[in-house]
């Protein structure tokens, strides 16, 4: 692991915002004001996403195991939901990703987390079961059924995380490598495609659906898991070419030059006809849709491929954009899916991943300017858009250290 430079004040700034999120009945009294992420069960939003905070903490000598099982026990209170919604990022996929964290620090949790486990492997098995039937019919995907956020992406990225080279993991796997093709299309379009806006949803501004890049919704997320896959060993018919096919279509696609590359977060069928993508289409460097989020999917190919010059394009456009003061006005969020905080991980996982001191000079400025925005008030606390997740980037820039399993495997960032 390459050695950053911290800032003491990003250890001090995780430290007061840890301090804020300590009581769980104080957060939301009465639940989220909005009463739209779920509480508990949401990762993004709900206790179970302040929870990792705690644990994270915790698993690395900065924290209070008494603390985080107060908020454990606040995650897994009520009925666990095990419907056909529950993903990576909600219900008892989500409480396990968590578990498995806490679990795998603290000797605790064994006996829970086998529950959830078995949940998390009957809900995969199912959403494969009903991945195949779509990918019989040669329908295109709904957005639901591969992506990070609601999808298998995320569920392959648990399995692989937590059990690594199984049955259940090979399975996920294998339907991620069936989605990437090969596939003739006579319009030009990756069998990722999308007849939806993205929202999930038709939607008239979209007319001939999408083909998205990012981490939370598009191909970027499949193609971080099958590299890591790749980069683990595991041996899996077809998963080299699903990896070469995905980034064949992201070449197509990059924009800019050698020096400071960049992808678009999506793109219509008139783009595809036209061949052209406009300058103007360039993506925020969030983790969601921007360089964030497709530079490490791309460096991580890179390293799955045994391509340096793949390895070197991806950082060179990380680079580029920590050093843009236009770039990064562009991030005036903390967070970890619009904002700073965002940005400030993904390049915290690829200068660490490669040992790359230019990225890893640019961290502590970058971290200043997340600790100043947090001082401005009226943030959340949630994990993916709040102080909960700023916390993390912060706390694990300052700590240089990031123990396995990775808290941001639900980022597809490691």
């Amino acid at each position: 692991m390459i050695a950053t430079t911290p800032l003491p004040a990003a250890l001090r700034a995780a430290d007061r915002l840890v301090h804020r999120l300590t009581d769980p009945a104080a957060i939301w009294p009465a639940g989220r004001p909005d009463g739209g992420r779920s509480w508990p069960q949401s990762l993004a939003g709900g206790a179970s996403g302040i929870t990792l905070l705690h644990i994270e903490r915790a698993r690395t000598g900065h924290g209070d195991w008494d603390l985080v099982h107060r908020w454990i026990t606040g995650s897994v209170a009520g009925e666990i939901s095990g419907a056909a919604n529950a993903n990576l990022y909600f219900g008892a996929p989500a409480l396990a990703f968590v578990l498995h964290r806490a679990a795998s620090a603290s000797g605790r949790y064994w006996p829970v987390l086998k529950r959830l486990d078995s949940a998390t492997t009957t809900i995969t098995r199912r959403r494969l079961e009903q991945a195949e039937h779509r990918l019989a019919t040669g329908r295109r995907p709904p957005m639901e059924e591969f992506d990070l956020i609601q999808g298998l992406s995320g569920l392959a990225a648990y399995h692989l995380s937590r059990y690594g080279d199984a049955d259940i993991t090979r399975a996920a796997l294998s339907y991620l490598v069936r989605l990437t093709g090969p596939h003739s299309d006579p319009d030009g379009l990756p069998p990722w495609w999308m007849d939806v806006a993205p929202t999930g949803a038709p939607g008239p501004d979209y007319p001939g659906g999408h083909g998205n890049f990012g981490l939370a919704h598009g191909i970027g997320a499949a193609l971080v898991i099958l590299s890591r896959a790749r980069i683990a060993g595991v041996a899996l018919p077809g998963l080299v070419e699903a990896i070469e096919r995905i980034c064949a279509w992201t070449d197509r696609w990059r924009q800019g030059d050698e020096s400071a590359p960049w992808w678009p977060g999506m793109i219509v069928t008139e783009q595809i006809a036209s061949g052209h993508l406009d300058p103007g289409l360039r993506p925020r460097p969030s983790w969601c849709y921007g360089v964030s989020g497709t530079a490490r999917a791309q460096q991580l190919a890179g390293l799955a491929l045994g391509d340096p010059a793949r390895v070197r394009t991806a950082e060179n456009a990380i680079l580029a954009t920590l050093r843009d003061p236009v770039q990064l006005g562009k991030l005036p969020d903390i967070g970890l899916c619009h904002g700073m905080a965002g940005l400030l991980q993904a390049a915290w996982r690829m200068a660490t991943e490669t040992g790359n001191t230019q990225i890893a000079a640019e961290l502590p400025g970058l971290a200043d300017r997340l600790i100043t925005a947090l001082d401005r008030p009226g943030h959340d606390p949630e994990l993916l858009d709040g102080t909960a997740g700023a916390a993390l980037a912060l706390h694990t820039f300052a700590t240089n250290h990031a123990p396995a399993p990775h808290w941001d495997t639900f980022l597809a960032l490691a």
